[in-house]
């Protein structure tokens, strides 16, 4: 299983995956890594984000 946080804020990576070619990278790397299944974060739980 592999993770991609897609909101700006993620505290795990900074928000490297907002852009949608460096996210697609990110999963094609997880799925060559043996990634079976794909985690997309599309919304930060952390205090006081806004919802999506």
């Amino acid at each position: 299983m592999g993770i991609v946080n897609r909101t700006p804020d993620s505290f795990s990576d900074g928000g490297c995956f907002i852009d949608d070619d460096a996210a697609h990278r990110h999963v094609d790397q997880l799925i060559s890594a043996g990634a079976e299944l794909v985690d997309v974060g599309a919304e930060s739980t952390r205090p006081g984000a806004r919802p999506v």
